[in-house]
């Protein structure tokens, strides 16, 4: 036999072995486009003699392509996945399949500290559905944000980025993940930088996250401070959501921080000017002035000087004479014409006299 007719026959023997070929479901294989059509489109399979289809929810998903055109063209080469041998064409293929097995063995070799995008898709028991590398993943509702959240819809159609909560089963095809766990290390990452930078005393910008009865907690650039309700005004609050929003945006003081427990204490009314010494600033030692008895106690009578600003007249100072309670002297509601004897700043107390201002006529 010649050595042209022995390449022949090698090559014809070649030919039979792949048109003989097995294949088997899962296996991933090569395949040429050869036509494209709106709903599907016809590829070439080597070791299989007939032209095989796959339709446009094969070709991809989330979301399904308008049209075939729109993912491949005739003349490339695509990888699919044998979903079952047999049937009128030999083979049914997806190339949806092996965009999965191949994103099941990527994230099986992923590290489980880098993040991964995942589009949401929709909210089931116990949490959220989403697609992350083609494949689906669950996100348990406690693993969505740090605090609990009582209404899940609102993420359906955002894109997130969280980690893997277990090891990765492709087996299974089990992909559990946690926006938390990203939170709660860039949260340190931030809780770090706060701690290294910022100081008791230092006035700082910070967002109103969250209200509760007793303050609020406020965002001072990744960290959650707490404003006592004592210290968001001025004045007496009820409750906070009097005077502040979620959302807003506040100048705040740091009153004190400790990197241990990592807390952060904060104060509003602080960087605001104090309205007590604003007006106390009005006034002097020796000033005589004219206001009503608003209140009377055991040790003298309360005076108002101006709304919301008041001083005391001890007992000593309602009367020459002595006398056993301050009814004796005046009466609530009562003018009465005072001097000023003291201005306690740090204290905040002013005393009055009004035997010094009878003394002074």
């Amino acid at each position: 036999m010649s050595e042209v007719n022995e390449e022949l026959e090698v090559m014809s023997m070649e030919m039979i072995d792949e048109s003989m070929k097995t294949f088997q479901p899962n296996e991933l294989v090569k395949a040429e486009v050869v036509a494209v059509g709106e709903s599907d489109i016809t590829v070439t399979i080597v070791g299989n003699k007939n032209d095989v289809p796959i339709p446009l929810k094969e070709l991809a998903n989330n979301p399904v392509p308008a049209k075939a055109s729109d993912v491949v063209k005739v003349g490339d080469v695509i990888e699919v996945a044998i979903v079952s041998v047999g049937g009128e064409h030999g083979l049914t293929v997806s190339k949806v399949r092996a965009a999965q097995q191949a994103a099941w063995k990527e994230l099986e070799n992923l590290d489980m500290n880098e993040p991964i995008e995942a589009v949401i898709q929709q909210v089931v028991k116990g949490g959220l559905v989403a697609i992350a590398k083609g494949v689906r993943a669950f996100i348990p509702a406690s693993q969505i944000e740090l605090h609990y959240v009582k209404d899940l819809n609102a993420y359906v159609g955002q894109t997130v980025k969280a980690l893997p909560l277990d090891d990765v089963d492709a087996v299974k095809h089990r992909l559990v993940l946690s926006r938390r766990r990203l939170l709660e290390i860039e949260r340190e990452q931030k809780q770090a930088e706060i701690f290294d930078n910022v100081q008791a005393g230092q006035r700082v910008t910070g967002t109103v996250k969250r209200l509760v009865d007793y303050g609020a907690f406020i965002d001072i650039g990744g960290v959650d401070g707490l404003a006592h309700i004592s210290d968001l005004s001025w004045n007496r609050v009820s409750k906070p959501s009097d005077v502040l929003q979620e959302g807003q945006e506040v100048e705040v003081l740091v009153k004190s921080i400790d990197p241990e427990s990592k807390r952060i204490s904060l104060s509003i009314k602080d960087t605001q000017p104090d309205p007590w010494q604003e007006k106390a600033a009005k006034y002097e030692v020796g000033n005589i002035i004219s206001g009503k008895i608003i209140k009377l106690t055991k040790f003298g009578a309360f005076m108002e000087i101006e709304p919301g600003f008041d001083g005391l007249i001890p007992m000593g100072e309602l009367a020459k004479e002595r006398i056993e309670k301050a009814e004796d002297a005046v009466q609530q509601g009562e003018e009465v014409k005072v001097k000023i004897i003291r201005i306690d700043v740090e204290r905040k107390r002013i005393s009055l006299s009004i035997t010094k201002a009878k003394d002074a006529e």
